[in-house]
């Protein structure tokens, strides 16, 4: 396992937030990671929620966009976020695009030349970033859950679905929950995964439960004045799958609120206390 360079720590309410950089064995490069250690972790085991980014972020956006830390001090969770993709591959055009390549690893593992190499972001963060953190902090591995954001969104929800040995709880803000149906993971999926679409299934969130997967209750909010709602997003296309399929899902609209962070830490505390109601019981 790698050792881990110290980019910068802070005391927050109380616990400390640290942002970390180390050579992944996995990506085959640098990756760049944070993690919020609560105060009971001084002390004492704690659950874990790892945050998966949208488009375009860093392992920065959510520590200082989303306003988590004073919540997850009072709960006693431990809070991890990663960088979105690889960076400085030496790929030819990885940075020409801000919805696919650098920024945009959409959490799976590719397999068509030439992102196959370094863009394998699941194993990353399901085996060697979920090592490390239970590994070397206070984390308890039996209790761990995955939330995110847009792209992070669809991440959360497809490896919750593939692991579910892995993840106990599961939320999601204005994910893009049928990416095979969309722009954004059309785009995706065609240049990572290549031409043929019965490999996409596996990474779709919808798909996923039509082929019978599972997992713990499922929280989702949505924003209607959200600008990628319609086309990119099909947040209610998900809710009918879930329901004809038994899968539990609650579904929130919020009218007036946007994609944005504003929308995200508005409704933190609710996600927050998702996970801290299943992982604590």
């Amino acid at each position: 396992m790698s050792a881990l360079e110290i980019r910068s720590e802070h005391v927050c309410f109380g616990g400390q937030q640290t942002f970390y950089q180390h050579q992944s064995e996995t990506i085959g490069l640098p990756m760049r990671f944070s993690v919020y250690q609560p105060p009971q972790a001084k002390s004492d085991r704690v659950p874990v929620i790892f945050f998966l980014a949208g488009l375009t972020c860093t392992e920065e956006t959510f520590m200082i966009k989303a306003g988590a830390q004073r919540l997850a001090a009072e709960h006693g969770l431990m809070l991890v976020s990663m960088d979105t993709s690889p960076r400085q591959t030496g790929i030819e055009g990885e940075a020409d695009h801000w919805d696919f390549g650098a920024g945009a690893g959409f959490y799976l593992d590719a397999t068509a030349a030439p992102w196959a190499r370094h863009f394998r972001m699941e194993s990353y963060i399901t085996d060697e970033l979920r090592n490390i953190i239970v590994q070397q902090f206070s984390a308890d591995e039996n209790r761990i859950g995955i939330f995110g954001h847009s792209m992070g969104g669809h991440g959360a929800l497809t490896l919750a679905l593939r692991h579910p040995d892995l993840y106990r709880s599961v939320s999601a803000f204005a994910p893009i929950c049928a990416p095979r149906q969309c722009p954004w993971g059309q785009k995706a999926f065609v240049n990572y995964l290549g031409e043929n679409q019965e490999n996409w299934r596996s990474h779709d969130a919808n798909a996923l439960i039509e082929d019978g997967y599972r997992i713990s209750k499922i929280l989702i909010d949505q924003g209607l004045n959200d600008q990628f709602l319609t086309e990119q997003l099909y947040p209610d296309l998900f809710e009918k799958t879930c329901k004809e399929a038994g899968q539990e899902l609650t579904l929130r609209h919020h009218e007036g609120y946007d994609h944005g962070y504003y929308f995200i830490s508005t409704f933190m505390a609710d996600h927050l206390k998702h996970h801290r109601d299943i992982l604590f019981y």
